[in-house]
């Protein structure tokens, strides 16, 4: 039998944890959650928000060069609106519909 009060916790926890820090830190929730559940769903979900996480610092680390083109800045406020709207998405919908695990568009999958 499957916990989906525990699945939903957990999942909404990997993807919310961007909102404890900004830091490299707030990655150590999911990459935590991925070694400690055994639950499918939660391991597919924790593994998505690392991909989050990595992809917004890479993206940081490239449009902060793009400021010397005048591009980067409003990229990076662009990047900043993504980083607090596509987490509240993904807790919103791994609520709704804990069956399924979310997958945020447009990133890479490096894990």
């Amino acid at each position: 039998m499957e916990d989906f009060a525990q699945r939903k916790l957990l999942s909404a926890l990997s993807h919310g944890s961007i909102f404890i820090s900004s830091t490299i830190v707030a990655i150590g929730i999911p990459i935590a959650i991925l070694f400690i559940s055994e639950d499918v769903i939660v391991k597919e979900n924790a593994k998505e928000a690392i991909n989050f996480h990595l992809n917004l610092y890479l993206y940081a680390v490239f449009f902060a060069l793009l400021i010397l083109v005048a591009i980067g800045i409003p990229l990076l406020i662009l990047l900043g609106v993504a980083s607090f709207v596509m987490p509240i998405l993904a807790i919103v919908y791994t609520l709704g519909q804990p069956g399924k695990p979310y997958r945020y568009p447009l990133i890479f999958r490096l894990l």
